[in-house]
């Protein structure tokens, strides 16, 4: 190490810094250090280094899933992250009642892991109170959770916007699309509910539950038959929000088979701006989950080498409504049928 810091014209506390990923190390400096190491064919030995500072180098993350786009996309960015500071990544993926139990019994990440993020994971009090108790810092992501540093978009507001971009086309029958029984993201979709019905109250509008109709995640059929409910109905909406992209295309693909023109007859909007959002030119509320597992990585790592600082910092990414041609104003209203007159 010593050869090191006198080629790249550091101090041998410097050198260390650098190897271990440390974030208080200038982009310069670390260029310099990683240069002389690999020309001197220095190589750090992570278990000797986890020795002396108590440290795996590694970064542990618990997901419910790993099928969905916001989890893979999320992932990618905080692996960037990790990668750059020279860690690790760790992948528990609990799809079960068995495997839950068991994770949280034997708490694998306590032996192996600086840090812990919690990827959208709907936790029991009693599983978070058993996290708490990890020696670690432990991240939630995609939801907030009081008292515990958060990464998380401001889905009340996402909502809101959305709902707002058809009120203002002129819609007043707006019908909301939520799913159910998408493991983990139960945080999310209650947020977004909440902003459908916030944007509704602040036009004046009642809020008829009629319009609110849920679909099993990823079910084709479900979605079929949430939207012949609401084609049902007496008065039927003439907009539809749905939480997910994913929604709002089998929507939109359940509508165009019963003839019903988008945005025509029907304006549909999306929540995340997945690429099938593109794809369909699907207006949507767009949010980045690259972004925020960046955001929750620099927040682990910042914790790591500081455990004195704020471990209740909540960090709220903004989303942005992204207009394309799904969304129009209403169909004008159809003339009343004209009496034959005496």
């Amino acid at each position: 190490m010593a050869d090191v810091a006198e080629r790249a014209g550091v101090s041998t506390s410097t050198v260390s810094r650098t190897l271990r990923g440390l974030s208080t190390v200038s982009p310069e400096v670390r260029a310099r250090v990683e240069q002389a190491a690999r020309e001197l064919d220095f190589a750090v030995s992570r278990h000797a280094a986890s020795l002396v500072t108590g440290r795996t180098r590694n970064v542990a993350v618990l997901v419910p899933t790993l099928s969905s786009w916001f989890m893979g996309t999320a992932l990618s960015g905080l692996a960037r992250v990790l990668r750059a500071a020279g860690m690790e990544l760790t992948v528990y993926v609990i799809p079960d009642m068995a495997e839950r139990t068991a994770f949280f019994e034997r708490l694998p990440a306590r032996r192996n892991a600086d840090a812990l993020l919690v990827f959208s994971f709907d936790l029991t009090e009693e599983e978070t109170s058993r996290l708490d108790d990890l020696a670690m810092p432990v991240v939630y992501v995609s939801q907030h959770v009081d008292g515990r540093p958060s990464v998380y978009v401001d889905d009340v507001a996402g909502a809101l916007h959305g709902t707002r971009h058809l009120l203002n086309l002129g819609h007043r029958r707006i019908a909301y699309v939520r799913t159910e029984g998408a493991c983990g993201f139960s945080f999310s979709s209650q947020e977004r509910l909440v902003g459908y019905r916030q944007a509704l109250a602040e036009a004046g509008l009642p809020l008829d539950d009629d319009l609110v109709v849920a679909t099993p995640a990823g079910d084709k059929r479900g979605a079929a038959e949430a939207v012949g409910r609401l084609l049902g109905l007496r008065e039927p909406p003439t907009a539809v929000f749905a939480e997910q992209d994913e929604v709002a295309v089998a929507v939109i693909w359940t509508l165009r088979a019963t003839r019903i023109e988008v945005p025509g007859q029907m304006s549909v909007v999306g929540f995340d701006d997945q690429p099938v959002a593109q794809w369909f030119d699907l207006t949507t509320v767009a949010q980045s989950p690259s972004r925020i597992g960046r955001e929750a990585g620099e927040l682990a790592l910042s914790l790591i080498d500081d455990p004195g600082s704020d471990r209740e910092r909540h960090l709220v990414l903004p989303t942005h409504v992204i207009p394309r041609t799904t969304t129009a104003p209403p169909p004008a209203p159809r003339p009343e049928p004209q009496l034959p007159s005496d």
